[in-house]
């Protein structure tokens, strides 16, 4: 058995990466999934990967239905209105790889499709971001997609499926017996080094130059272990294998300050807004995250026009 046709869900930088990565294995059929207008855009100008476009096929999601393999790599926020045409495409047999880096796309994808489809994954790609019409990331310095099986037999046929695959290609990756403390630790580095830094507006630079920053890394950092202690997840038995991203400049700017930079909305609600939720349902204090997530949301309301005020006619308020 091995793979014969893939499907990605979500062409942005993470999509992009699998793209490339898989774009000159032969004998796949390799395809982005998507309706309407994005589908005939994608038709036309196909994905701009590293200043080189690549062609994969268009499928709608009924076109794709029974795809060996399904990577979805969609923006936490987009998760919702895609769940039908993830399971538009799932056949009996197929095998759904999330690669959004939070913690509970898994279990949402399989409260439509069935935990069984689910191999669970994360991934770390190096200086990822939009430039222009295309997406740039270093392949070089990339660590590639982290999978297993959440339990034994964790060497099954589908890991061996989807490793051959990878081989074939370009694929940097890693098996793991450890995989839901791999997530959380792939979690943790995004909370903590992807959060402070998109409301302070600086490179990745600033945890190293700044007892402050550091200091909020570490406040958000404590409330993250205790969360995940407390659903028996210890993250540091993958601290050797997995508690390091990958390496990048001083002036890196992150996923969550990029979307800023854009004035797009982040994914807050996949980071410190799951961690609120946990926190509460646990009974477990989370004021790092409390004010990290109101924050950004206002910087996102900033960014929509909200507080655009103009003074020539605009009725005073009181202070408090």
């Amino acid at each position: 058995m091995s793979i014969k046709s893939v499907g990605i869900i979500g062409a942005g930088a993470v999509g992009s990466y699998v793209i490339w990565g898989l774009s000159d294995v032969k004998d796949i059929k390799l395809g982005v999934i998507a309706s309407g207008e994005r589908n005939q855009k994608l038709k036309a100008d196909g994905c701009k990967i590293n200043g080189n476009v690549y062609r994969p096929e268009v499928w709608t999601p009924d076109e794709a239905k029974g795809v060996d393999l399904l990577i979805v790599s969609l923006k936490y926020g987009a998760l919702p209105a895609a769940l039908d045409d993830i399971k538009a495409a799932t056949g009996d047999n197929t095998t759904v790889m999330s690669l959004m880096n939070g913690v509970d796309s898994e279990e949402i994808i399989a409260g439509k499709i069935g935990s069984s489809h689910m191999l669970y994954s994360l991934i770390k790609v190096a200086s990822s971001h939009k430039e222009g019409q295309g997406y740039v990331f270093n392949p070089d310095t990339t660590l590639g997609i982290i999978y297993g099986e959440l339990n034994a037999p964790f060497d099954s046929e589908r890991v061996r499926m989807v490793k051959e695959l990878f081989e074939r290609g370009n694929i940097h990756f890693r098996v793991t017996k450890h995989i839901k403390e791999e997530i959380w630790c792939k979690f943790r580095l995004n909370v903590c080094n992807n959060l402070p830094q998109a409301i302070l507006g600086a490179g990745v630079g600033c945890y190293r130059d700044s007892v402050h920053m550091k200091a909020i890394s570490e406040g958000l950092r404590k409330e993250l272990e205790a969360v995940a202690l407390a659903k028996g997840i210890d993250i540091s038995i993958v601290e050797g294998s997995s508690g390091r991203g990958s390496a990048v400049l001083p002036t890196a700017r992150y996923s969550t300050l990029q979307d800023i930079d854009a004035k797009r909305h982040t994914e807050i609600d996949m980071f410190s807004g799951a961690l609120m939720r946990m926190g509460k349902e646990l009974g477990i204090p989370t004021p790092y995250n409390e004010y990290t997530y109101h924050m950004i949301k206002a910087i996102e309301e900033k960014n929509d026009g909200r507080f655009n005020y103009n003074s020539d006619n605009e009725e005073l308020t009181w202070a408090k």
